[in-house]
């Protein structure tokens, strides 16, 4: 509801509407929406909801009339922002100076005005949703009401465009900043990774020249030394991964064949005779970001058969549709998860105790950026795993 009491502090008013940055903003029809009914319901030619400027009156919306801007001085609606009353009713009849003083600056001459000032949370009248009419009249209570009810939902338009400028404002910010930390993110993983490698190839050729001069205990050092910074290599490389993550869904969305996409990505790990991957026949998915689809499946797979020491490792993918998701599970008999590490596996740089077949600790990125894509296409994954029987994860994108 609206305000009653009304600050008359007219360089804080003036502050309070450049917030809602709605001075000569453009037409909208939401807004014309409201002039409309208000018009009709309380039966007059004109209606208008008017941006009271410094030295102008500007109108967001206008019913029955033509003119956009006019001087503040002599204007009716500058009486409405100085009342005490919710709604401000005059007539030439009982105000005939206020009428005349106005008449220069309308485009016809009026006998009746109502204005309802439109106040923020501090009182400040922002605008004024008026009508006019060119005959002296009244208005009964229905149509105050009406009236009245037109205005709040006016004010809310402009709360709701306010909040909203605010929100992009902020994503404009983000994102700034967020370009920001993606290009240091790659200086440093670049800065780092060059004597990385260093590191790594003189510790190999140390080992491997001096093998017979070192005891055991110094080879134990540097093959410690060797998987740490292998370890740290592979965490800057998932850094880099997570933050360019973004960019793939930027991509354009598409319509793919399920098995065509699958085979595609299967193909690239049954080059190892250890390894069977089964997947649907069929399946046709529209108006959705392929690429993001095809990193979430390549992540889920890698896992599944590095996190495997099965003799035979195997992935299932199994594919569903309801009314308003594309439903995927992926299957495998791999190590499993336990239950207090499923609270924690999508959690951005959590890792787990368990390594790879390979003896290499996961960086605690791959699935987090799984999630990430997933949900950006508005959709939820969740695990079911035990530890030593295998995991299924099972995810879901919205269908359009």
């Amino acid at each position: 509801m609206q305000q009653k009491k009304i600050s008359s502090n007219e360089r804080l008013r003036r502050a309070a509407l450049a917030e809602y940055a709605i001075f000569k903003s453009g037409e909208d029809k939401d807004y014309d929406q409201l002039t409309f009914l208000a018009a009709k319901i309380c039966q007059v030619p004109v209606a208008k909801i008017s941006i009271i400027g410094k030295n102008n009156i500007w109108y967001k919306s206008a019913y029955g009339t033509q003119l956009a801007e006019l001087p503040r001085e002599n204007a009716l609606c500058e009486h409405s922002i100085h009342t005490s009353e919710e709604i401000f009713i005059i007539n030439s009849g009982e105000h005939p100076g206020l009428f005349e003083n106005a008449r220069n600056i309308y485009d016809r001459e009026y006998h009746f005005y109502a204005g309802v000032p439109l106040l923020n949370a501090n009182g400040h009248a922002i605008a004024v949703f008026c009508i006019f009419d060119t005959r002296i009249r009244e208005l009964d209570e229905d149509q105050k009401k009406s009236l009245l009810a037109l205005a709040n939902q006016s004010m809310n338009l402009f709360e709701s465009r306010k909040h909203k400028n605010k929100l992009q404002h902020v994503q404009r910010k983000l994102k700034q900043k967020y370009k920001e930390l993606e290009k240091f993110a790659s200086l440093v993983s670049h800065d780092i990774k060059s004597p990385l490698a260093n590191i790594i190839s003189l510790t190999e050729l140390l080992k491997d020249e001096n093998n017979e001069k070192l005891d055991e205990q110094s080879r134990q050092y540097l093959d410690f030394l060797v998987e740490s910074s292998y370890s740290l290599r592979n965490y800057v490389d998932g850094i880099l991964s997570f933050y360019r993550s973004d960019h793939v869904l930027e991509k354009d969305y598409e319509d793919v064949h399920l098995p065509t996409l699958l085979k595609r990505i299967t193909d690239l790990y049954k080059l190892e005779e250890d390894v069977e991957i089964t997947y649907p026949d069929k399946g046709h998915l529209k108006n959705i970001n392929k690429a993001a689809l095809s990193q979430v499946f390549m992540n889920l797979i890698s896992n599944a058969l590095k996190y495997n020491t099965a003799e035979v490792r195997k992935v299932d993918i199994n594919f569903k549709t309801t009314s308003t998701y594309y439903c995927f599970e992926v299957s495998d008999n791999g190590i499993g998860i336990s239950a207090t590490d499923k609270e924690k596996i999508f959690q951005l740089f959590a890792t787990l105790d368990a390594k790879d077949r390979y003896g290499n600790p996961g960086s605690g990125i791959g699935l987090a950026t799984v999630k990430k894509h997933i949900e950006q296409m508005n959709g939820s994954i969740e695990v079911i795993a035990e530890k030593g029987k295998g995991s299924t994860f099972k995810f879901k994108i919205k269908r359009p």
